[in-house]
């Protein structure tokens, strides 16, 4: 069953940036995602949300070509196209797939404004290497749909890298600062 993630990032620009992030670790098998989102709160409070998915284009395009099929029995291919697309596209608005809309304002409300939030829809993950390669970013968990305890982990596990990054970091900067006999 599908578990849904949200990870919050303190800059608007943040959350976009880790998509592409996101699309390799798919192509390369460690995400199965069913769908995703991206929401920017910006300073003045307005929303900018953004989705894997789009259901009124992918309507319009189903509608469009069974328009066309039916306005051809017709004799009016054009006719049939226009009305099948306009319906399509209606019908794709309607329905919602994937992660609830109502849900994705209401938590992109509640984030500070100036920051962004990444909704994911996961199927299937590689844990350890998933966070490895979003840690970079410096994420934070902002809700989930996990059990208490494999949220706890997966928090646990995010702060655990972060911590050990701001070590070594700490580490390489005294090392280097450090006269030499």
């Amino acid at each position: 069953m599908p578990e849904l993630v949200v990870l919050g990032f303190e800059e608007m620009t943040k959350a976009d940036e880790v998509v592409p992030q996101i699309e390799a670790m798919q192509r390369e098998g460690l995400l199965d995602l069913a769908d995703w989102a991206r929401v920017i709160r910006r300073p003045d409070g307005k929303l900018d949300v953004r989705q894997a998915t789009s259901t009124a284009g992918a309507g319009a395009a189903g509608g469009a070509l069974w328009g066309m099929l039916f306005g051809l029995l017709f004799l009016m291919p054009l006719a049939g196209l226009a009305i099948g697309a306009i319906t399509g596209g209606l019908m794709g608005k309607l329905a919602d797939y994937g992660i609830d809309d109502k849900f994705i304002k209401d938590v992109g409300s509640q984030i500070t404004p100036g920051s962004s939030a990444l909704f994911l829809y996961i199927s299937r993950a590689t844990g350890d290497k998933v966070i490895e390669r979003l840690r970079p970013f410096n994420p934070t968990l902002v809700r989930t749909s996990l059990s208490q305890d494999a949220e706890d982990k997966l928090r646990a596990a995010m702060t655990a890298d972060a911590a050990a990054d701001a070590t070594a970091e700490t580490t390489t900067e005294t090392t280097e600062a450090a006269p030499t006999a």
